[in-house]
């Protein structure tokens, strides 16, 4: 078995439903041109306030991606 080396790059996804959610779009959209994708880490969390109601869900991710 060979070694194998990543790189790790830094997203941030967003939803009107959930951090979950969030993670899942970020996911899914870098996905349509990183390969190999292979884990993640959530870094942070946050969202933004609108009228005393959480109008957005923010996720801040780190992606590692095998190098070929």
């Amino acid at each position: 078995m060979a070694d194998s080396v990543y790189k790790k790059i830094t997203l941030v996804g967003t939803s009107e439903n959930s951090f979950s959610e969030a993670a899942s779009v970020a996911i899914a959209k870098a996905a349509e041109t990183v390969k190999h994708m292979s884990w993640f880490e959530v870094v942070e969390q946050r969202g933004s306030i609108v009228d005393g109601k959480i109008q957005q869900f923010q996720v801040t991710l780190s992606v590692g991606f095998r190098v070929e």
